[in-house]
């Protein structure tokens, strides 16, 4: 299928998501771009999934705890579904609508790969699913942070530190193997929206490299006039 273009209303904000696996380096490189996006006069708006609202917290506890696993892949994607419906509605779309760019730490993408390509779930469902939670809405860009699974796990598990890994965390190496071919899939299926970023490298390089992006992506024209999207 063709790859869809994204169509954005004058003065409205932009969206743009991170994915990648777990010890991807997502939340760093969303507070970095935040905070060059503020210096350059953008309101911003850092937010996540499942989360990001009220109401999706709690589903997000119970997502991770593994409850959703409990109930199999078909109800998970529900409790998603449910999260989603409640952040684009009460948090994501409002802040559109002012003119705030949203950076949102995963988002459809994520069901996709973990409920979708990993859990099994039909794509019709899916795309059922979508309709009704998102509708029309797209990401702008998203950017997916590519890491080695075997760095990408160590990460995760020096970020937890003495805690229990999370619901995802758990899950075994093929698990997180076939998670990264399927987001390098994505990059590979929509390269107008989707970017892969080289998450391997330092925290400095990754954040240079994400605002090249970026600069290229919706500020070229103004690069000669505002110093701080240089």
């Amino acid at each position: 299928m063709a790859e869809a273009a994204v169509k954005r209303p004058i003065g409205r904000g932009r969206f743009i998501t991170f994915e990648g696996g777990e010890g991807s380096g997502k939340s760093t490189q969303i507070k970095a771009l935040a905070e060059r996006l503020e210096a350059a006069k953008l309101r911003t708006l850092v937010t996540r999934e499942p989360g990001g609202s009220p109401g999706a917290e709690i589903i997000r506890h119970l997502v991770l705890s593994g409850m959703g696993k409990l109930l199999g892949p078909d109800a998970e994607t529900l409790l998603f579904a449910a999260a989603r419906d409640d952040h684009v509605r009460t948090v994501i779309e409002p802040a559109l609508t002012r003119g705030i760019w949203v950076l949102c730490d995963r988002f459809s993408d994520s069901t996709r790969v973990y409920q979708g390509r990993l859990g099994q779930v039909a794509p019709a469902f899916l795309d059922a699913m979508q309709r009704v939670t998102i509708g029309d809405l797209k990401p702008d860009l998203t950017l997916i942070l590519d890491v080695p699974v075997e760095v990408g796990l160590k990460r995760a598990a020096i970020r937890r530190g003495a805690g229990a890994p999370d619901r995802f965390e758990s899950e075994d190496l093929k698990f997180h193997q076939d998670l990264r071919e399927a987001y390098r899939q994505i990059a590979a299926d929509e390269p107008r929206r989707c970017v892969l970023i080289d998450a391997n490298a330092d925290t400095a390089t990754v954040a240079a490299n994400v605002w090249a992006v970026l600069r290229d992506r919706f500020f070229k024209a103004d690069i000669g006039n505002v110093a701080n999207l240089a």
